[in-house]
């Protein structure tokens, strides 16, 4: 019998965390972080991490394992996510697999076999001064052009997995779609999807905005520029780059925080059209259908 694993998803500010929170006080449970941005140190107000509080009622983990200056591949976190859910099942408590990264959860439910290829960074400064100068698709052509197969599994608008995918391919002369086939599976899972009405997930998304300014995601992100300045690739996430540019008096702060909304809603529904694509989720928007979907799981 395979380990059983949670998995809980869905975009951002859609109330998955939370939900993972209650899943885990009632089933004995412990969070494994799929969150590209959270295992980030002093990245907290930007990252929407659990508070203090969240934490000492439930164990997380993969969460604040890196420094913003440090780079981190899907790879290391896929072997860093099954040594987390190892070491929950040998105490005897439940995993919960929960966040919105679509590719952090794949690698793991899906055992994809991700190539261990050491960043090349003078490749990939030529490939960012290419999208700078050309734009992102014209390097997204680059990938598809050698790779057509890459096209269905790499987000043509996020940078990050274009310029890496297209690194990976380059270094080990191999498509990089065939290196992202999944293996044999390593969990009986089951996956639980967030699911919110537009209006009131835009709505959601706008009052987290607000919050996080109100909390003190300016200073957060002057503390963390003074400490490893702003050109790192962790600084580039939604919420960090906006407020650097209000900073530098690129933009006024009113424009920053709209940037903000806008760029997080586009995301949101990014996230929804990747996992809107897996049809082993199971979507709720009651929570109290969730309690019978776990018990029956686990009794199976």
């Amino acid at each position: 019998m395979l380990p059983k694993l949670i998995v809980v998803v869905g975009p951002t500010a859609s109330g998955k965390s939370a939900l993972a929170i209650k899943i885990s006080k009632k089933f004995s449970g412990e969070i494994i972080s799929a969150d590209s941005r959270q295992i980030y140190k002093r990245m907290d107000i930007g990252t929407a991490k659990p508070s203090k509080k969240e934490v000492a009622a439930v164990p997380h983990h993969l969460i604040n394992i890196k420094n913003p200056d440090e780079n981190y591949t899907v790879a290391e976190y896929k072997k860093d996510a099954l040594k987390a859910i190892k070491t929950v099942t040998k105490k005897g408590c439940l995993p919960i697999l929960v966040g919105g990264t679509g590719l952090y959860v794949k690698v793991v439910i899906d055992n994809l076999k991700i190539p261990v290829v050491k960043p090349d960074f003078k490749l990939r400064h030529k490939l960012e001064k290419e999208i700078e100068k050309y734009g992102l698709n014209f390097v997204f052509k680059k990938l598809i052009k050698i790779d057509p197969e890459a096209a269905y599994i790499v987000d043509p608008n996020n940078p990050r997995r274009v310029i890496r995918a297209l690194e990976i391919a380059l270094k080990t002369k191999k498509l990089f779609s065939i290196q992202r086939r999944a293996g044999k599976p390593l969990f009986d899972f089951l996956e639980i999807g967030m699911s919110m009405p537009r209006k009131e997930l835009n709505n959601h998304i706008n009052k987290r905005v607000d919050l996080m300014i109100k909390n003190g995601l300016i200073e957060e992100v002057k503390n963390l520029v003074k400490k490893y300045g702003a050109n790192h690739q962790s600084l580039d996430a939604i919420g960090y780059r906006e407020i650097i540019e209000y900073l530098n008096k690129k933009i006024s702060l009113k424009t920053a925080i709209g940037l903000i909304k806008n760029k997080t809603w586009r995301y949101a529904k990014r996230q929804v059209t990747w996992f809107k694509k897996d049809k082993r989720i199971h979507w709720i928007q009651n929570q109290k259908k969730v309690e019978k979907l776990v018990i029956n799981f686990l009794s199976a």
